[in-house]
């Protein structure tokens, strides 16, 4: 099985308290992903921030809009600088995924990196070709029409 890495990168015109304020809230999440991949979060009593530790629980319907359930766990967080996110139970064989804020003139640039490897083999990178590399493009680009919709474009 091979692990892929996507890497998005965004520059917004907002504070860095302000953007991490935004991105460290989990249930905003659901604000930033396309509305066909169906997805909610479910766990009850999210605080407001994320924390090392914290487990998230989500339904996503990412093919053929079949529910399937996510947990992810807050691994690591720097306040104003990142944190990491890493599937537990999903759809992945293995998710990573690391969001990054730096200040830069006039705003602030986000960085996701994101380490994943499909389920199933060679089936799974053979899906990986066809269609799920696609997928997650096209959700990064989601997020990049609602980040500039809601802060902002540089």
């Amino acid at each position: 099985m091979s692990t892929y890495t996507l890497q998005h990168t965004q520059k917004i015109p907002v504070p860095i308290n302000k953007a991490w304020d935004f991105i460290s809230s989990p249930l905003n999440l659901q604000l930033i992903t396309p509305p066909y991949m169906g997805f909610k979060v479910i766990s009850p009593g999210l605080p407001e921030k994320m924390y090392p530790g914290m487990m998230i629980q989500y339904k996503v319907s990412p093919l053929l809009g079949i529910p399937l359930t996510w947990v992810s766990e807050i691994s690591q967080v720097q306040e104003f600088e990142f944190f990491v996110d890493e599937q537990r139970v999903g759809p992945y064989a293995l998710w990573h995924h690391q969001h990054h804020l730096a200040e830069i003139n006039g705003g602030v640039l986000m960085t996701d990196i994101v380490n994943y490897k499909p389920p199933f083999g060679i089936l799974g990178n053979l899906a990986n070709s066809l269609l799920i590399k696609k997928q997650l493009r096209a959700i990064f680009e989601y997020r990049r029409t609602k980040l500039e919709e809601l802060f902002g474009k540089m």
